[in-house]
């Protein structure tokens, strides 16, 4: 099949963040900082990095401040720019006209449905998709833009995960593997251990045809009475090239209180103005 640029991201970002209240009780979790940024930003920047052109936020009642993080901040940079203070640090924070578009999520139906909302600003196009709880460091978009680049298709970001863990990721059933990519023969939703095809789990990165759009049309529901991405991704097996690929990539999964708290400290460990301040706390402890 034609190899066609990919320019468009879709961000899910309306759910609601259970699993770290209260703080988001009011607050969006994609707005939750990581040193000095928000998860939205890190997801964002890596989509940058990939070439993406056109950022598409799936968004909810009450997450307005996600569209509004990516707004010119008209009173705070002209009140720094007064001050003779340096806005360096707002630059990944502002999009150009046209960059950003949102749409709505009116109910929370599971990520295929989330996916689904953007189907209109997609068009017949490929798309990636980037969940922000799982925050990547190294650059994981552009590495699997460079193995679309040379097979096509759709692509998932995959991990070995432990053989407990299955239940909680979409596994594939593994075909040829050449290098880092792995063909795709069959995709499970959540599987217990005992069925798991492999432990080769999915996680927050994908790049799709637009033929999916077409699939989750039917709002069919799968696991958890939710309509499920990986049930749509399932039925393009076979009939698209589809391959999961290892990046060399950190992952974060800042979904949850302990992942996101280990994000902070890996992430300030990186950091030449941070690091000898947290090295000598945790050398205390």
């Amino acid at each position: 099949m034609t190899i066609r640029p990919l320019r468009k991201a879709v961000f899910p970002v309306a759910g609601l963040g259970t699993r770290l209240l209260p703080a988001t009780k009011t607050m969006p979790k994609e707005m939750l900082t990581v040193v000095d940024r928000p998860l939205i930003q890190y997801a964002v920047d890596e989509a940058r990095e990939a070439g993406i052109e056109q950022l598409i936020f799936v968004t909810g009642r009450g997450k307005s401040s996600l569209v509004d993080y990516f707004d010119f901040g008209f009173e705070l940079e002209t009140t720094m720019e007064k001050a003779g203070k340096s806005r360096a640090a707002l630059d990944g924070s502002r999009t150009i006209p046209g960059e950003l578009i949102s749409v709505r999520q009116q109910q929370p139906l599971g990520l295929g449905h989330a996916v689904w909302c953007a189907r209109h600003v997609v068009g017949d196009e490929p798309f990636a998709v980037l969940l922000p709880d799982d925050l990547m460091v190294g650059g994981a978009l552009r590495q699997m833009v460079e193995a679309y680049n040379r097979v096509g298709g759709n692509i998932v970001c995959a991990e070995e995960v432990a053989p407990e863990k299955t239940a909680s990721y979409g596994i594939v059933t593994p075909g040829r593997t050449e290098g880092n990519l792995t063909e795709v023969i069959g995709l499970v939703e959540k599987p217990r251990p005992e069925v798991a095809p492999s432990r080769l789990g999915v996680i927050g990165r994908y790049i799709l045809q637009p033929d999916v759009m077409r699939i989750l049309d039917a709002k069919e529901t799968g696991a958890g009475g939710e309509i499920q991405l990986t049930d749509a991704m399932a039925k393009l097996i076979g009939l698209q090239p589809f391959h999961a690929v290892k990046v060399d990539a950190v992952r974060h999964d800042c979904g949850d209180k302990a992942g996101f708290v280990l994000a902070n400290i890996a992430l300030a460990l990186d950091s030449e103005e941070l690091a000898p301040r947290v090295r000598e706390y945790l050398a205390g402890r």
